[in-house]
């Protein structure tokens, strides 16, 4: 599968390319940040079209890697859709994907600051999920120890070749893990930004996403802290 193994306060998990996180003892898949609908709601606030395919091309992904680990559970970490309506604007075809997804596995929605989770939906709403030594949660709490966390969306840029290489990110040290945004059509916030200085410790790694994922330290990354770009 290409996944990047590690421990994170006692529990093995892996980082998939895709960004979702498997725990294979507890049958668990993590997601967060999906924002389905994204082009649905831009188009309806601000009349901008963009193709309308990140829906199917996110949840294309997902039925992948819950067919790879045979997931019993799946745990959508937050802004699962780009906002509330956006969960009822959904095409007919992708709820009906959707629900197949579901169907004869436990599902978990956490509540994320664009969306409550799809209400109209089957599976459990929770504000946040404790399963073993760790607390899964939209936004990190830096007091938190053992957490998973979404909402900022990781990336980071590193010269490969001369070139400049961009790439979603997992951001890990020894207390949370900050998963990458699953979502086709989000955007992200550079790990050298300084909102992450005040949750990673400074032995921190960024995990990249790719086929294997690649950990590179995260100190040296931030020797020049950038100011965020990216809304979230």
């Amino acid at each position: 599968m290409n996944a990047y193994p590690f421990s994170l306060a006692g529990a093995t998990l892996a980082l998939l390319p895709s960004g979702a996180l498997h725990w294979p003892t507890e049958g668990l898949l993590v997601v967060s940040d999906m924002h389905l609908g994204k082009s649905e709601r831009i188009a309806r606030r601000s009349g901008t079209l963009l193709p309308p395919y990140e829906t199917r091309d996110t949840l294309a992904r997902l039925d992948a890697d819950i067919q790879a680990t045979a997931a019993r559970t799946v745990l959508c970490l937050g802004d699962s859709f780009d906002d509330a309506a956006a969960a009822d604007a959904l095409a007919e075809e992708d709820l009906a994907w959707l629900t197949r997804l579901m169907a004869g596995r436990r599902w978990l929605w956490i509540e994320g600051n664009h969306d409550p989770g799809p209400l109209a939906l089957g599976g459990s709403h929770l504000a946040q999920f404790r399963l073993g030594p760790l607390v899964f949660r939209h936004i990190a709490e830096p007091a938190e120890r053992g957490e998973v966390s979404g909402h900022y969306h990781p990336k980071a840029t590193l010269a490969l070749r001369g070139a400049a290489v961009t790439r979603r990110c997992l951001l890990l040290d020894q207390a949370r893990a900050i998963l990458p945004a699953y979502g086709s059509y989000t955007g992200g916030l550079p790990c050298t930004d300084t909102v992450f200085a005040g949750l990673m410790a400074a032995d921190a790694w960024a995990v990249l996403l790719g086929t294997p994922p690649c950990a590179v330290s995260l100190l040296s990354m931030t020797s020049r802290p950038s100011a965020s770009t990216s809304s979230r």
